[in-house]
């Protein structure tokens, strides 16, 4: 643990995940995705799936915080939701584990403090991270002894519908900061190294940058959103 806070403290972890509608979904390429960041100094990897992740350990020798997203018909909670998705990863053993600890009910109607009991039951020593939309819910992971408590669903579900992690300056950050022990980490929307630089300066632990990274297509939209708006105001670069 003392390692991997070294390495991690006060630097950039780089969301690299393609889902299977996305252009990019692919073991291989997130690979190399993973690659590029650790060559531009990400100091840490999250990833999605064990395929994914043991590509990107084949290519990077960065800590990994890994998920799976999957869907269930009786819970909205995707992000690592059942056991079955933490025996997958620890088939690979991410330094990490994420899971969405929002409060809602799990697949089968169990509650997050009952997950968290039986992961800790069978894997004591592994790290967990907790994805939250709330104070409130940061604060209870925090009790219940997550390792890390993360800011990832803020804006993702119903009790946190229209929040913004960045809106007031960071102030969800930083009342979670205040509020708990455990190491918090930034993320959701960071999506500018002014933003980033900031969450390390409120006392975020590290922050986790995804899609202004390595989703091309969103990052081309806002260009090209950018150049619509511009014509449709009546202006235009292009003349005939």
């Amino acid at each position: 643990m003392e390692e991997l806070e070294e390495q991690l403290k006060g630097r950039l972890v780089v969301s690299c995940q393609a889902l299977p509608h996305e252009p990019l979904h692919s073991s291989f390429i997130m690979g190399r995705m993973a690659l590029a960041a650790k060559e531009g100094g990400a100091a840490g990897i999250r990833a999605n799936t064990k395929e994914d992740i043991r590509e990107i350990q084949s290519q990077v020798d960065l800590p990994v915080i890994g998920i799976v997203k999957r869907d269930y018909d009786d819970s909205k909670v995707y992000i690592t939701p059942t056991m079955k998705e933490v025996e997958e990863l620890m088939e690979v053993k991410p330094e990490i584990i994420a899971v969405d600890a929002t409060g809602a009910q799990r697949p089968g109607g169990l509650t997050l403090d009952e997950f968290f009991t039986q992961i800790k039951e069978k894997y004591p020593d592994q790290l967990l991270m907790a994805d939250c939309s709330t104070v409130e819910e940061a604060v209870h992971a925090d009790q219940l002894g997550f390792d890390f408590i993360g800011t990832t669903m803020v804006g993702y579900t119903e009790q946190s519908k229209g929040d913004r992690i960045e809106e007031n300056d960071f102030e969800i950050l930083r009342q979670i900061i205040a509020q708990v022990k455990g190491k918090v980490i930034a993320e959701g929307n960071i999506n500018t190294p002014q933003k980033a630089k900031r969450v390390i300066e409120l006392g975020a632990f590290s922050v986790v940058v995804g899609s202004v990274i390595t989703r091309p297509q969103l990052i081309t939209r806002s260009f090209s959103e950018a150049l619509d708006t511009f014509e449709e105001e009546g202006t235009s670069y292009f003349k005939s």
